[in-house]
C-alpha cells in the first residue's frame, strides 16, 4: 500500500549542509511525491571560498550562497526554499562581531529563532523534522544551535496541533571512517581536512534508527554538492572536501553515498527503518 504524500522539513545551519547529509533521502521523498522543505539558517558568508572567483566574505559570497542554495533546492525537487537570514557565526575559536542590521546565529535566543521555524512546521503540516545531533555533527557552532532550535521548533509546532517527528542527520562513525580511508588510498585530502576529527564525530552504529537507502538518487546528491561550486574551493584555488568529493568516480561515489544515517531520539532500542516516514500514524 502506498504511503500518503506527507511532508520533509529539512533544517540545516550553511548551504551546501543539506547536500552532503540530507540530498539523497530529499530527493527519494521528493520523488515519491512528497513535499520537501528545507530551512537553512544561516547565509553562510563566512564560508571559505576562492576569494578570486567568489567575491570575500560577506554580502558577496552570502549573495553566492543564495544562488548555490537554489540550484541545489532545484536539483534536488524541493518545493519551497526558506532562508532565515541570520549570519554565519563561523567556525573559528571566536564569534566574530555582528554585522550591521544582523545577528549571528549562535546570538539569536533559542525560543527567537525557535518561533520561526515553528510556523514553517505549522504552516506546512508538517510530518517530519530533520535537524542534527546534540554535538552538531562534528562540532560547529552553529550546528549544534540548530539541534537546539530545532527541538524547541518542534515542541512548539506540537503545542499547536502539528504532531512533527524529529530525526537527526548523521553519519555513523565508524563507518565514515573507514570511507574516508578508503578514499585516501585514491585521493589525496585538502589541508584543513582533519581525519582524527571524525574519530569523535556524529553517531556511534548503535544509535542509528533509519538507514536510508539512497543509491537510486546519487546523481541528485552530487548535482546538489556540484551547486555550491563556491564551497569546492579555497583561497588559490586549493581544493576543499566538497570539491575533492564530487571527482570520486561514479561506482565509488554511489557507494560511499550509497545511504543516508538518522536518528530518532524517541525510537524504542533496536528501531530498523528505511524510510523517514516510516511508521507514521
Amino acid at each position: 500500500m502506498d504511503q500518503p504524500a506527507r511532508t520533509l522539513v529539512v533544517f540545516h545551519a550553511h548551504p551546501d549542509d543539506e547536500a552532503l547529509l540530507t540530498a539523497g533521502t530529499m530527493a527519494r521523498a521528493a520523488a515519491a511525491g512528497h513535499r520537501v522543505v528545507l530551512v537553512v539558517a544561516t547565509d553562510g558568508a563566512l564560508g571559505q571560498a576562492d576569494e578570486s572567483t567568489f567575491g570575500t566574505k560577506g554580502d558577496a559570497l552570502a549573495a553566492t550562497r543564495s544562488r548555490e542554495l537554489a540550484a541545489s533546492a532545484r536539483a534536488l525537487g524541493v518545493a519551497r526554499t526558506v532562508e532565515l537570514g541570520h549570519a554565519d557565526s563561523g567556525s573559528g575559536p571566536d564569534v566574530w562581531p555582528d554585522p550591521p542590521g544582523g545577528r549571528r546565529f549562535v546570538r539569536v535566543p533559542v525560543d527567537e529563532a525557535a518561533e520561526a521555524v515553528s510556523q514553517i512546521l505549522v504552516e506546512e503540516q508538517a510530518d517530519v523534522l530533520t535537524t542534527y545531533d546534540p554535538h552538531g555533527g562534528y562540532g560547529h557552532r552553529d550546528h549544534v544551535h540548530v539541534h537546539e532550535v530545532g527541538a524547541r521548533a518542534a515542541e512548539l509546532a506540537r503545542e499547536r496541533g502539528v504532531d512533527v517527528r524529529v530525526l537527526w542527520a548523521t553519519v555513523p562513525r565508524d563507518l565514515i571512517c573507514r570511507a574516508i580511508d578508503l578514499v585516501a588510498r585514491v585521493y589525496r585530502f585538502p589541508p584543513e581536512f582533519d581525519r582524527s576529527s571524525f574519530d569523535r564525530a556524529f553517531s556511534a552504529s548503535a544509535e542509528i534508527t533509519h538507514r536510508v537507502p539512497v543509491r537510486r538518487f546519487a546523481a541528485a546528491k552530487r548535482a546538489s554538492m556540484r551547486a555550491h561550486a563556491s564551497q569546492a574551493s579555497a583561497a588559490g584555488g586549493d581544493d576543499r572536501t566538497l570539491g575533492m568529493l564530487v571527482r570520486i568516480p561514479r561506482p565509488l561515489y554511489d557507494l560511499v553515498f550509497g545511504r543516508e544515517w538518522f536518528v530518532d531520539p524517541d525510537a524504542p532500542p533496536g528501531t530498523t527503518a528505511t524510510d523517514v516516514f516510516e511508521g507514521l500514524a
